[in-house]
């Protein structure tokens, strides 16, 4: 695998070409400071000052007349050493918001290559649809998935001239609620081949995609044949898509053949043998029963997280979690 070829899977590169077929995304380019927030893990989790507070979850606070925040520097009695104080980033958020709102008041959030799904769990919903800046960054803050686009996108590339790119970017997306998990699809494609089909979602199993297996795997045949066969600039590579009720095709993401791109129901070595096999037929899997379930990847709470100190991650996602409570509770007393 070459660095062109991770770079082409970059969301900011694809996108405007294929923009008509995928689902409404504006993209803000991400800076330096902001990305070293995202890496610095010297001092406690701080969420970035808000500039507005309708929307803001808190930050932590120090507030030296409370806490032991202040330490005598050496061979000074006169002289302290300031507590750490959140960042602030207002130009970042002033855009973040404006795009929230123009894509209708909730977006899940994406970098580069990477949507932060591991650290879903930390979310008031379990789910990646952020309403506020503040929201966006404790996903991107909390995810390990972040991480590897910061740090590690190119581990695998022959040719590895750079352990990042020059720019990162943060793609927002429209949040649509009523999307099903189970009409999310990942494709394989080998030398321009589409060889493979697989649910995306393989950690549950849904009886409605056996009875129309055949006419999901016609349909997204036809969508790479119409749309991506030829465009994409790489000969091997992964794209996933979302089916419509009505049968139309989204496109959702690309991810590069190989590497750190998950096989799902496949496995890399099988794609591989059906291209010198004698079975070249295009295969769609699915989960066939509930014996077929594969458990989550990312299950466990992060050790760092277990802070449950004014300000931590673990404060911020109790206190997200009864919030949402409360709301649901307020919403279901209003509708008895």
């Amino acid at each position: 695998m070459k660095e062109d070829d991770i770079n082409r899977c970059q969301i900011q590169e694809w996108y405007p070409k294929f923009k008509s077929i995928s689902i409404k995304t504006l993209i803000h380019k991400l800076p330096e400071s902001f990305i070293q927030y995202l890496l610095d893990d010297s001092g406690p989790f701080l969420l970035p000052l808000s500039i507005t507070d309708d929307d803001a979850l808190p930050n932590r606070v120090h507030k030296p007349e409370e806490e032991e925040d202040f330490i005598a520097l050496e061979g000074s009695e006169d002289e302290a050493e300031e507590p750490n104080l959140p960042p602030s980033f207002p130009e970042l958020e002033m855009e973040i918001k404006a795009s929230i709102e123009s894509l209708g008041g909730a977006v899940f959030p994406k970098l580069n290559w990477s949507a932060p799904k591991d650290s879903a769990w930390i979310s008031s919903t379990g789910n990646l649809n952020c309403t506020s800046f503040s929201e966006i960054a404790l996903l991107l803050r909390s995810s390990d998935s972040v991480v590897h686009d910061l740090c590690h996108a190119y581990d695998s590339c022959k040719d590895k001239t750079s352990s990042r790119p020059s720019s990162f970017f943060l793609a927002l997306r429209k949040w649509y609620p009523s999307l099903k998990p189970e009409m999310e699809f990942r494709c394989f494609v080998h030398h321009e081949l589409l060889i493979g089909i697989c649910q995306r979602e393989v950690t549950n199993f849904y009886p409605a995609l056996i009875e129309g297996k055949g006419e999901l795997k016609t349909t997204i045949q036809g969508f790479f044949t119409e749309n991506v066969k030829g465009k994409f600039g790489s000969e091997s590579y992964t794209f996933d898509v979302y089916v419509t009720k009505d049968g139309r095709v989204k496109l959702l993401d690309f991810n590069p053949w190989g590497a750190s791109t998950l096989p799902l129901l496949f496995t890399w070595d099988e794609l591989e043998e059906k291209l010198t096999g004698e079975d070249s037929e295009l295969e769609l899997r699915i989960v066939e029963s509930r014996c077929g379930i594969r458990p989550g990847l990312k299950t466990a709470v992060p050790y760092d997280y277990l802070d449950t100190s004014p300000g931590s991650g673990w404060d911020q996602f109790l206190r997200n979690a009864d919030e949402e409570l409360r709301r649901q509770t307020s919403f279901a007393e209003a509708g008895a």
